[in-house]
């Protein structure tokens, strides 16, 4: 069975894989780039949301990471 995570878990996992936040629009749309790698990440949501598991395995092809891989 998948994980449920929050906005705020992925947050918390991309800065920790050295993502950091480049605009956001709002309180939702957030933007995270990586000083290595030319892709963004789009993460939306109040941060106490559940992330849906579409946005989720998009959010995964845009970081090229696996969330339910990850130990916290």
């Amino acid at each position: 069975m998948k994980r449920v995570f929050k906005v705020r878990e992925i947050i918390h996992i991309l800065t920790g894989h050295g993502w950091y936040l480049t605009r956001q629009n709002g309180t939702s749309h957030r933007q995270f780039k990586h000083p290595t790698i030319r892709h963004t990440v789009t993460v939306d949501g109040k941060p106490s949301q559940d992330v849906t598991i579409d946005n989720l395995k998009s959010m995964e092809r845009q970081a090229g990471l696996k969330f339910n891989d990850i130990k916290e």
